[in-house]
């Protein structure tokens, strides 16, 4: 390794680096959080038609149980 200093090229790669690493780290944050609020709502969404699937479900099962009621008093 050289005790020399680095040379103003070098300091301005290396700036102009991590320019370019700042600006993609904010970039992929800012991606993150998208992500992230996306990922909330479509778990909600969900969890919503998990709960719309299982209203239903019982509906039928009501409806084939008053079917049969009504078969065997028929």
């Amino acid at each position: 390794m050289s005790d020399r200093a680095p040379s103003p090229e070098q300091v301005a790669e290396i700036s102009r680096q991590v320019e370019q690493l700042v600006a993609l780290a904010h970039r992929l944050a800012e991606e993150n959080r998208s992500l992230r609020a996306s990922q909330e709502q479509l778990m909600a969404e969900r969890a919503n038609l998990l709960a719309k699937n299982e209203q239903a479900r019982s509906r039928v099962e009501a409806m084939i149980n008053r079917l049969k009621s009504l078969e065997q008093n028929g």
